[in-house]
């Protein structure tokens, strides 16, 4: 399968990374977690999701024929 992985860096450290397949924020940082936490609850989850629907989905299937051809 085909995973959409979103990661927020500060400061040269990923803070905060949006997985398709955990299908939520997940932080790596103490300020991270934090954000991860009131991400998952609220607009930003739901953005995040409808970015994937929108972008990724329908995009994924030409990416992946256009990377299968040149191999």
């Amino acid at each position: 399968g085909i995973e959409f992985i979103d990661s927020y860096v500060f400061n040269k450290v990923e803070d905060i990374r949006f997985n398709s397949t955990v299908g939520k924020f997940v932080g790596y940082t103490e300020h991270g977690v934090k954000n991860a936490e009131t991400w998952n609850k609220g607009s930003v989850l739901a953005q995040e999701l409808g970015e994937l629907e929108r972008v990724c989905k329908p995009n994924a299937d030409l990416h992946y024929s256009a990377i299968l051809d040149k191999t």
